[in-house]
This record gives C-alpha cells, structure tokens and sequence, in this order.
C-alpha cells in the first residue's frame, strides 16, 4: 500500500521538498500526515480525502448532497461520531454506511461493528464536509428562543435575590450557552464579523458573510449586561470600564479545531458596541492556485516571487483579500533554504516554518523600529504588514535593495496608485525603480452559489457602468436564484478579481519623473496589463460571479 505523500506526489499534487516540510512538521505535532499537509497550505482537502479514499480501498463521496438517515443516526452516539470524526449516512438491513474523515482508522470501525452489531461499509469524505453533516444529523442543541427565555427567566430569579456582580451573571450557564450558540451560529454561516450592537430596545446582532452584513437574531434589551459581560470575560477584557474602548482575543474551540476571535469594545450611548473578528484558520484558503488567479497572471506572480531581491507590493482597501494573498505567497515560498521572517498588525493565521512577530505599540515594536532588528536576523523574505509611513518605506527599500524580497501592502484603490503614494511618502524614485518589482490590486467578489445557479438578464444601468452597452446579446450571464445553502442570498464564497502591474524598463521613465497614477495606468493598460475590471468581467462571464458584483466591487476604485 502506497503511503499518502507517495500517491500525492505521483498525482502531481505536491513536491518532494513539500512532503518534506510537512513530515519534518508531523514530527513535531504528531498530526496526521493529510491534516498538516491541508495547513500548510500545499493541498486542498478534497484532495487528500480522495487519495486517502484510493488507500483505503472505499468511495469517496461529496456529504453535500447527502441527507443522514434517522435510523443510521440512532446507532451511533453523537459523542462517539464527533470524537472519531464520522457520520452514518444510511442503514441498509444490518449494513450500515458510515462516511469518515480518516477511513483507514481501522479500530474505530472495528469499535462500530461491535456497538451495531452489524456489517460497516466505510465512504471517505472531507472533515469539514463531515461536520457540517453531524451538525445536520445530530442538531447543535436547544433552540434559539428556548434559550433566550432561559437566561431571562435566570436574569429575572438572579434579581430578585441577593445583589451580585455583572463578572459573576457572565459565568452562569444560561448565559454561557447563550454566548457559545450566536458564536456557533456566526461560525457555522462562515461569518468573519460578528457585530453585537446595543439599541435604546434590543441588542441587534449582525454577522458579516463574504463581506455583506446580514442580521442575526436579536437578543433582549434586559441580557444586555450578561451577554457583554460574558463576552467581555472571555476575551479578558476589564468588566469595570464601559467608558473606553479596549481590545481583546479569545479561543473558542468548534468542529475539533480552534477559532480565534479578536474583539473590540466600543463606548456607545446605548452601551458598549463590541465587533467579534473570526480567524478560522479551517476557512482561509492558502494556496495562490485558489485565490483566483488567471494562468497568465499566476504565472506571472511566481516568476517575481522567485526574484532574490525586490518589492513585492499587494494593494486594495480594508477586506480586500490582502492578507490572505500574502500568506499564500509565503506559503509558496516556504521551503527549507529559505528564512522567512514577518511583522505582523496582528498575526492572524499561523503558518509553520515561518518567524512570525507582531507590533506591540506599547512595547516599542513597531514596523518601523522592528524592520532594522529583523534584517540582522539573516532573513531571506521578509514580510512586512503594511507600509504606511515614510521611515517603514525607506527602511523596505533598502532591505530590498541589499538582497532581501520584501512582501507588504498598501491601501491603494488600485495598483497603479500605490507608485505616487510611495513618492508621496518620501520614496526617492531612483530607489523605487531599483527595488519595486510587481504590484497587485485587488478586490474580492462574491462567488453564484452553484445550487441555485441560474441565467439572467444583467440591469441595462450596470451595463452602461460597465461599458457593455448593445453587447447584452454577445455574452451571457448568470445569477443566483436564492436558496437554503446560501442563505436565500444567490452567492456562496467569494473569490478574488486581480490586476498584476509589473516595473518594466519602459516604466521607470514616468516613476522618475513622478508621474500621477493615470499617466502610470495608460503605460501599463498599453503593455497589456488586465485591469480589475477586465478581470471580473471575464469571471462573470465564466459564471463563477455577477456582474451586479464586479461593478460594486471594482468599479469602487
């Protein structure tokens, strides 16, 4: 039987310096081989089910399109499913199909022989597939209102009796599965944002789902104190002072893994606003092959990213992608040989192998006072978290231009605006010709739901912005209808539109002479360079996006 790195490789998949890594990895953590192989970001998880369905000697199935049955379900404990990341999918007389995310755990099927009794036939499927279908077979708990009525009723007897403390209401179990229920709820709709928003009747919730904010159940005025004190302890924030903001981070654990959540605590006149930030390392998509690059364009990019020296600069406005785009890159160029060392604001994903550092502004360390120290740290890539100032740009600059690739960002519309807005920041502009190499503006465009996919007729006034007038009948393009998996919104994820702006000979002429961000956009627009536009036009034209969306998004610049 071929090992799992084995039959990755011989499928192309991943590389020999890849498996490498990931096993060099698996030393340390003791994880499986598939699961350290997905983090690091070199395989997808489809993949690797696949191929451990082909080890395995089983089928493997898309859970999506499966409902459990009630009577496979009641043979197997919840418990033991969630513990062995395994879910029954149907019973046929004393044979019962189990979907797993491992399916060569050879003593946990043995377990489920002896517990029902009967014969196994094991399916193999994705772990995340596997738990969004435990959640369908097995429920997440009591229902919303249910609980809402328990922690009034809690609150209510809680006051009626001796005076106690907001710190002490946080850590009672009503409020507690209140807290972890919107938590849960927010995750499983794949938020990134959960906004908790204090009005003069209600508490409004509101998550943020592929970057629109939707509402989510609203929660009693009189839990107000509870919920923000439970919040609030949880993330280890100071109870006592409502007067000013603060920040704060907690964990939640969810699905077997992790999830950090940065939070935000804002003084209003209703009572303290707090912004919940998700950071599910089990969401983000590593892999520059999944951001949505065309095959001109990703070629592109990775012939700069094998440059020795020079700047690499990611651009757009704030949740736009940049980070992700940028850990993707670092991801690529994670290898043995190289040290990649990274000043964050804050870290948001861990990646291994990498020397990640984050800003302490009340330490000291910043991005311009950590830069000189990281160069004396024999760095071959540095990742810088953003330039924004003129001492981090001209320390960048020379850190490029003395044989290290530097990656940052910037908050530009477009790419062609971030030359002028380095010059405005004090960059000489023979130091830019010599060390700047690729630019990438970006935006991020919601994905049609695939369930509900269907073909439209485009409104006649986004054509005009388009500049598609008259050319409706040429092309044509797609909506979507609106269903339960996508939450009756039409769209499903989302996907990056891009436009590569590369520092060519011809160039270098205008950034010497400071030329503005059109003068730079006519040069590069006359050497071929796609713009963001173009870019979501032809997604839309794939299907993959609408053209509702391309406008919101890349007509903004």
């Amino acid at each position: 039987m071929k090992p799992l790195g084995q039959r990755l490789i011989e499928a192309g998949l991943i590389d020999e310096t890849q498996l490498q890594t990931a096993l060099r990895e698996q030393q340390r953590t003791k994880e499986y081989l598939g699961k350290i192989l997905i983090r690091l970001g070199f395989v997808n998880e489809e993949a690797v089910a696949a191929a451990l369905a082909v080890q395995a000697r089983v089928k493997y199935v898309d859970l999506g399109q499966y409902s459990p049955h009630e009577g496979a379900t009641a043979l197997v404990p919840e418990n033991f499913a969630r513990q062995h990341r395994l879910v029954p999918v149907s019973r046929e007389g004393k044979m019962l199909v189990v979907a797993m995310a491992n399916p060569l755990d050879i003593i946990t099927i043995d377990g489920l022989r002896q517990m029902t009794g009967g014969s196994i036939e094991v399916v193999a499927a994705t772990e995340t597939e596997v738990l969004k279908a435990l959640d369908r077979a097995y429920g997440v708990g009591a229902e919303w209102g249910e609980i809402v009525e328990q922690c009034l009723r809690h609150v209510s007897a809680r006051q009626g009796g001796a005076a106690v403390g907001e710190s002490d209401v946080a850590l009672d179990p009503p409020i507690i599965q209140l807290i972890d229920q919107l938590l849960i709820r927010a995750i499983k709709e794949g938020a990134t944002d959960i906004h908790v928003e204090p009005e003069d009747k209600v508490v409004r919730n509101r998550f943020r789902v592929d970057g629109i904010l939707r509402l989510g159940p609203d929660i009693p005025k009189g839990l107000q104190g509870a919920i923000i004190a439970r919040i609030k302890v949880m993330s280890k924030l100071d109870i006592a002072e409502s007067r000013l903001p603060q920040d704060g981070r907690l964990t939640f654990p969810f699905g077997g893994r992790d999830i950090d959540i940065r939070v935000s605590s804002f003084p209003t006149i209703w009572g303290e606003n707090l912004v919940l930030r998700v950071l599910d390392r089990g969401n983000i998509v590593l892999g520059l092959e999944q951001l949505g690059f065309t095959p001109e364009d990703l070629t592109l990019l990775k012939q700069v990213l094998s440059s020795p020296n020079g700047i690499i600069l990611v651009c757009g406005p704030t949740g736009s992608g940049k980070t992700t785009t940028l850990y993707s890159a670092l991801t690529y160029l994670n290898a043995e040989e190289r040290n990649i060392m990274t000043i964050e604001d804050p870290v948001e994903y861990e990646i291994s192998g990498l020397r990640q550092s984050q800003v302490n502004v009340k330490a000291g360390l910043t991005f311009a006072s950590g830069l000189p120290y990281i160069l004396r740290q024999d760095p071959d890539v540095i990742m810088l978290g953003e330039m924004r100032d003129h001492e981090t740009t001209d320390i960048a600059i020379r850190a490029a231009l003395t044989g290290h690739l530097v990656l940052s960002t910037m908050h530009t519309n477009d790419a062609a605006g971030a030359i002028p807005r380095l010059t405005d920041m004090g960059a000489a502009s023979f130091l830019l010709t010599s060390s700047l190499l690729l630019v990438v503006g970006q935006r991020l465009v919601r994905v049609i739901c695939s369930s509900c996919k269907e073909g439209t007729t485009p409104d006649p006034a986004v054509l005009r912005r388009l500049g598609l007038e008259n050319k409706e009948k040429e092309m044509k393009f797609y909506q979507g209808r609106g269903c339960d998996k996508c939450g009756d919104t039409g769209y499903r994820g989302r996907i990056g539109i891009f436009e590569l702006l590369r520092i060519t000979p011809e160039l270098k002429p205008l950034i010497m002479e400071r030329s503005d961000s059109a003068s730079i956009l006519r040069a590069v627009r006359a050497q071929g360079m796609r713009t963001m536009v173009e870019d979501g036009l032809r997604k839309a034209l794939r299907g993959m996006t609408t053209l509702d969306e391309v406008a919101r998004e890349a007509l903004a610049v």
